[in-house]
């Protein structure tokens, strides 16, 4: 046996895959409901937005598992968020509101270099770790219990602040594309220290989901397509074969609408967005026509 061979024979041996998945073994693990996918419509930052993207799905005939705010809570008056947490029961859909305080809007210039991008939306500072636990604890206040998270040791804080009872128990962290996640190992330690879901880099490959996969239980939250400030690519072709190997997942639609990942959505925007999700439920419905989606309903 060869160095690499003992090497993919450890990670095995610790509950790891030993490469990427290139043969896309169908996953077999699920939703609690039974579910292989979830619909998820992220960058509706505000409730006139959020209200015009639930009307155009129900006049597909569609309904969501999540809507996701991208700006920041602290972008929000208290009566956005209770309207839009009023907004979610109403459609039995999940709010995940993203929490505020990040390297692009703090004082460092470093973020705005070419090596900042490095730094992603991480914390700097423990001032910014204690603002955005406040941040949570404000919109779980009014309601919301969902949260989109930037930084892994924010993550990690935010899951013993849940164990300890200083933030709701039933509070759902959701880990950030912009952590710049893309393998088993990091997928594994992310779910260690609380990541209720984890959303990947958005080019990762199918053979490294389906690997990913291996490695962890929880939802894996995958782009179908992105803003052009990440990309702009494209990928409802793909959908069918990422349900298969990677379930269960939500389906992250609606993002090549925008520019950039904290767009200013409109209610046209918000059109838009449900109508790339019928794009993709087409492309379900012919190619995987025997995909589970999860039922209407709340979810967490």
């Amino acid at each position: 046996m060869n160095s690499m061979e003992k090497t993919r024979e450890f990670l095995r041996s610790i509950g790891l895959p030993g490469g990427d998945a290139y043969d896309l073994p169908t996953s077999e693990k699920r939703f609690a409901d039974g579910g292989q996918y979830r619909f998820e419509v992220p960058g509706i930052q505000g409730p006139a937005v959020m209200e015009a993207l639930l009307e155009e799905i129900d006049k597909y005939g569609l309904y969501l598992h999540r809507v996701t705010q991208t700006k920041g809570i602290m972008m929000l008056t208290d009566n956005e968020i209770s309207r839009m947490v009023e907004l979610a029961k109403t459609a039995q859909t999940d709010l995940i509101l993203a929490i505020g305080p990040r390297a692009t809007t703090d004082t460092s210039a470093s973020v705005n270099t070419p090596e900042g991008v490095r730094m992603g939306y991480r914390l700097r500072g423990q001032e910014q770790v204690v603002r955005a636990i406040e941040d949570v604890k404000r919109a779980a206040s009014l309601g919301c219990t969902g949260f989109l998270v930037y930084d892994e040791g924010c993550l990690w804080v935010l899951n013993e602040a849940r164990k300890a009872g200083e933030i709701p128990a039933n509070c759902h962290f959701k880990l950030s594309a912009h952590s710049g996640h893309g393998n088993p190992c990091s997928a594994k330690l992310l779910e260690s220290i609380g990541a209720d879901s984890l959303n990947p880099v958005r080019d990762i490959q199918l053979q490294m989901l389906a690997a990913m996969r291996q490695a962890i239980d929880i939802p894996i939250d995958i782009h179908t397509e992105n803003p052009k400030s990440t990309g702009g690519f494209i990928r409802h072709y793909e959908v069918p074969e990422m349900i298969r190997v990677a379930a269960p997942l939500y389906l992250k639609t609606g993002g090549s609408v925008a520019q950039t990942h904290s767009w200013d959505s409109t209610v046209s925007d918000a059109k838009a967005r449900a109508k790339q999700v019928t794009l993709v439920k087409r492309m379900i419905d012919s190619y995987y026509p025997d995909a589970i989606q999860s039922p209407k309903g709340e979810l967490k």
